[in-house]
């Protein structure tokens, strides 16, 4: 048995993502200036980002998006238990895990489209990419992606749901496996 229920999980990490929706619409500077942000970012040489120094339309896209995310989840866990557990997040936890892990890649991998003149290519291919911003230079729509923020939100969000896909493992096996036994002990067949 796991120390913390998914559905504990579940409701913490949909009240991160409110809470988060909370401060991408009030005042996106706080997430920026976290310390994980600024350790996670440091580590992996992500560039910082002065898209969220104030208030903007695409932060409040992104917390109202949030909000919707969080709440939505919210709202599955009140469904009945065979529902969510088996049906609705065994199918969800796999799925989100494969998008934000190749997220996080593609932010660490992508390489900044301002930097790729001649001098300033990498030696390596992983070698985290420079932050150098060239004024003048193309820049391209995944640059927006390769910052710490998205970094750090991109790579805790594959932790936090690889977390719940092991234990809804866990959890779904041992209630279909006390299901099949108040199946068996009615003398009723289960349902598959």
């Amino acid at each position: 048995m796991a120390l913390i229920s998914v559905k504990t999980i579940l409701t913490s990490l949909c009240l991160f993502h409110i809470t988060l929706a909370y401060f991408f619409y009030t005042n996106p500077n706080a997430i920026s200036d976290q310390a994980l942000v600024y350790v996670l970012g440091e580590a992996m040489g992500m560039p910082q980002t002065t898209a969220f120094a104030n208030p903007s339309a695409v932060s409040s896209l992104l917390g109202v998006s949030l909000l919707l995310t969080g709440l939505s989840d919210l709202l599955t866990l009140s469904l009945p238990e065979e529902v969510w557990l088996i049906h609705y997040w065994g199918a969800q936890a796999p799925l989100r895990i494969i998008v934000f892990a190749s997220l996080s890649l593609f932010a660490y991998f992508s390489t900044p489209t301002a930097g790729r003149s001649g001098a300033n290519r990498l030696s390596h291919p992983l070698t985290p990419p420079s932050s150098a911003f060239i004024p003048g230079a193309a820049v391209s729509g995944s640059d927006g992606l390769r910052n710490r923020v998205f970094f750090t939100f991109a790579f805790l969000e594959f932790l936090s749901w690889f977390w719940v896909w092991v234990t809804l493992k866990e959890e779904s096996a041992t209630f279909l496996s006390r299901k099949k036994r108040r199946g068996s002990s009615s003398g009723g067949e289960v349902l598959r």
